[in-house]
């Protein structure tokens, strides 16, 4: 899940930069869009992919805490 979810975002991101540098250097208004939308879409990937791991984390600290109190 993490580190995965983290590199796949990475690579939108970084295969998105490439894109829209290209359509800025060829002038294809269509590469550049396209490059902002992937790097849009391994920005929200990034995202998601902090928030699972907070909540693995919270429930991993939640599950220990019961854990605890049971002893």
């Amino acid at each position: 899940m993490g580190l995965d979810d983290k590199a796949e975002a990475k690579g939108d991101k970084l295969k998105g930069k490439v894109d829209e540098l290209i359509g800025k250097a060829t002038d294809d208004e269509s590469r550049v869009v396209k490059g902002k939308a992937e790097q849009v879409e391994g920005s929200i990937k990034d995202t998601v992919a902090d928030a699972k791991a907070h909540l693995k984390d919270t429930a991993d600290t939640s599950h220990d805490d019961r854990r605890d109190d049971a002893l």
